[in-house]
């Protein structure tokens, strides 16, 4: 049996979701353009077109928490088998006890993330009996578009066009999937064998610790956590999912341009939502990695941005030739490295 308490996550998430009103997705009307999206991106993308999409769902936060909770518990079992190895008297009440806590992190983490995200194409990458799933957000939807000014109707289009260029990505790029899988599968299991700390010839001062974390930010600190083998397996599923996101960003706002009028001003307007992030806001993205996603998202969208402006289209479908041609992350920053290896 697992540790972490799934259904005091559930709860808890929840809690922290707060109350948000269900309405205001047009599922009948929207389901019908879904395939049409697909082909668009498939086109765009040098990519075959999904023979079938998963259905769309408009849910609310309570059912997105459920969802994660799900994809969540195959990729946190390496860690969870790692805490169920303790022995010693108090042993099981002290499982009992961690597990609550741990349900309580994942859960009022999970419950805050509720409140910010549009939509979701729900992939278990580490579990390929799961269909995956497309999901758009209703009560974040809604309010996105109140508090931003922007045509509901046109922003549900939009994050649909997103969510679907993943679901183009992963059924028909064939080494994705597998790829990313084993990459995370490789990081968690080397995690649950323990921290790597660096060997020390004597223990630092209090001042030589200030000043090393002054000096570091999260990512260095994680890198001296777990070492320079895994910090590589890390750097190759940033770079990856690098790709992943800027493609997206990139597609949705090219085949976005084909049919939404407001297309300038709902790129505006997420950018802006983006940004326009409260403190609280900020310290949770840091202890997420979130950070890094929204770094994704930009690094990701300008290296595609600049390798279509320079070779367009089917220069940059090179990248989904295999894992080899994934850009590095360098590359990523100098997109005319990756152009002459992969011409090369």
């Amino acid at each position: 049996m697992g540790m972490i308490d799934w259904n005091a996550a559930q709860r808890i998430g929840e809690m922290f979701a707060g109350d948000a009103p269900r309405g205001g997705v047009a599922l009948a009307e929207l389901e019908p353009r879904a395939q049409h999206f697909a082909a668009l991106v498939a086109t765009y993308s040098h990519m075959p077109e999904p023979q079938r999409l998963p259905p769309l769902e408009a849910v609310d936060r309570p059912a997105w928490i459920a969802a994660n909770l799900t994809t969540m518990k195959p990729m946190l079992a390496p860690l969870e088998s790692r805490a169920e190895g303790h022995s010693g008297p108090f042993a099981a009440q002290l499982a009992v006890a961690s597990g609550a806590v741990m349900g309580a992190q994942v859960g009022a983490l999970t419950g805050l993330l509720s409140q910010r995200v549009l939509g979701q194409y729900d992939l278990a990458l580490l579990e390929s009996d799961i269909r995956p799933r497309l999901l758009l957000l209703e009560p974040n939807l809604v309010q996105a578009a109140r508090n931003l000014g922007l045509p509901r109707a046109e922003l549900v289009l939009w994050v649909t066009i997103h969510e679907i260029t993943h679901a183009v990505q992963f059924e028909g790029v064939a080494w994705l999937r597998s790829y990313l899988g084993g990459l995370v599968t490789s990081l968690l299991e080397g995690m649950a064998a323990g921290p790597r700390m660096p060997r020390m010839s004597r223990l630092p001062t209090l001042s030589e610790l200030r000043a090393g974390v002054e000096r570091a930010g999260a990512s260095d600190l994680l890198r001296m956590t777990l070492g320079e083998e895994r910090w590589e397996i890390v750097e190759r599923i940033q770079s990856t999912m690098s790709l992943v996101e800027g493609h997206a960003e990139h597609v949705m706002d090219a085949v976005g341009a084909e049919v939404l009028p407001s297309m300038e001003r709902l790129r505006e307007a997420l950018n802006r939502r983006r940004a326009d992030r409260g403190l609280s806001w900020r310290v949770l993205e840091r202890l997420l990695g979130l950070e890094l996603k929204m770094r994704q998202y930009r690094l990701g969208r300008s290296f595609c941005d600049e390798i279509v402006r320079r070779g367009g289209t089917e220069t940059l479908a090179l990248a989904w030739r295999g894992a080899d041609s994934v850009p590095t992350g360098r590359e990523l920053e100098e997109p005319g490295l990756w152009m002459e290896r992969v011409a090369a």
